[in-house]
């Protein structure tokens, strides 16, 4: 291989796949808003080694299953990418299927995502759920907030545990919404969906888990 070859392989930028729901595809808000988008942004302007745009496979109201029918159609690298986030779940208990029948359909996806990442598991990074018992959506459907939050609990425990086992990075998100969440400049206007207020302190938790990955 010539050095020039060589030079524009390591110019190569890194690629990234965020997979989830309405929480990775940031319902209600700009595209440029959405955690993975203000993430490769913020990465990007002093990185050496940049991120390509991300490709985001997400839909609002997609359960584990549907997400992976949704990968299923999509078109995805061969090669793999170099980092892989995964935020799904939300659904899952808001319709309330059992946290059994999650970590089932859970620990498959994310060897999903780790198949993904090449087999590498270390650049791969789970986020927990977002308690939606806490927004005005939720008061205003006149939601037993401490049920949703046991719930909510119940299936981050899961995945947490899940993400351990096999070795991959997980981001409490939760304890922090919590406090946030229900603000007015925290949701966007459909009072249920995380404003770029929120996906900023999601984006930066991530930020901090990516600069620790060897590139």
């Amino acid at each position: 291989m010539s050095l020039s070859a060589v030079s524009q392989a390591q110019q190569k930028p890194l690629t990234y796949l965020a997979l989830g729901d309405s929480y990775t595809i940031g319902e209600g808000v700009n595209g440029s808003d959405r955690y993975p988008m203000q993430f490769v942004q913020e990465w990007n302007k002093a990185a050496k080694l940049p991120f390509a745009p991300p490709l985001i496979i997400a839909k609002t109201g997609w359960t584990v299953d549907e997400l992976e029918a949704g990968i299923q159609v999509s078109s995805t690298a061969a090669e793999g990418y170099d980092l892989v986030t995964l935020l799904i779940g939300v659904n899952n208990q808001y319709r309330g299927r059992s946290v059994e029948s999650f970590a089932v359909d859970f620990e498959k996806m994310l060897q999903r995502a780790i198949s993904f990442a090449r087999g590498k598991k270390e650049r791969v990074v789970v986020l927990s759920i977002p308690d939606w018992g806490v927004t005005p959506f939720a008061v205003s459907k006149g939601v037993d907030p401490t049920q949703v939050a046991k719930g909510i609990d119940d299936f981050n425990q899961t995945k947490k545990v899940i993400c351990a086992k096999n070795g991959v990075e997980f981001i409490d998100i939760t304890t922090e919404y919590r406090l946030a969440g229900a603000l007015p400049d925290g949701v966007v206007a459909d009072e249920l969906h995380p404003s770029s207020l929120i996906y900023k302190k999601w984006m930066e938790k991530l930020f901090l888990e990516v600069q620790k990955m060897n590139f």
